[in-house]
């Protein structure tokens, strides 16, 4: 008998140990589960993250061209006043009328130095070789000169730069 009692009692150990090995690997197995749906998780989070990240800065950008934009489209506007006021120096300069002239001078220097401000410079062209990347040739225009031949000889409307950026070629009569 006590060794039926003996045989039961190392039959229930067996079992109890085999049961103990089984809720182990199916804790090894479940905590396994648990590591790989973690890291997808992490990895999704990290995806979605750098996503975001992505959108808050082609936001900023898209915003800052908007901005950009409209200054630019602003600017453009004002740019045929300056040229008005650049033609009506030009003309008040054989007037005998000074206080025209300083006028004219006087609004044309303020109403320049807010857009110079704002970025605006102006494309130097006379006596420059021609570039079609600054200027755009209206006509050309036969020079003794070898050396003033694919010049620029006349300046016709003045061209500008906002932000190192073309906004207005400079229409100019090139030397053949």
């Amino acid at each position: 008998m006590a060794k039926e009692k003996k045989e039961k009692t190392a039959a229930k150990a067996q079992n109890d140990k085999n049961e103990a090995q089984e809720k182990l690997e199916a804790l090894e197995k479940e905590v396994a589960e648990l590591k790989e749906k973690l890291a997808k998780e992490k990895d999704d989070y990290m995806r979605l993250m750098a996503e975001f990240e992505t959108f808050r800065r082609r936001t900023a950008e898209e915003k800052l061209a908007l901005v950009g934009s409209a200054a630019t489209d602003t600017i453009k506007g004002m740019l045929p006043v300056l040229d008005d006021l650049e033609r009506a120096m030009e003309m008040l300069s054989g007037s005998s009328d000074e206080a025209a002239k300083e006028g004219t001078t006087l609004i044309y220097d303020k109403l320049f130095a807010y857009l110079k401000g704002k970025g605006l410079e102006v494309i130097e062209a006379k006596g420059q070789p021609f570039d079609t990347d600054l200027h755009e040739a209206v006509s050309q225009f036969p020079v003794p000169d070898e050396e003033a031949k694919g010049k620029v000889f006349d300046v016709v409307q003045t061209g500008y730069k906002l932000g190192g950026k073309v906004i207005r070629y400079a229409k100019v009569v090139v030397g053949v």
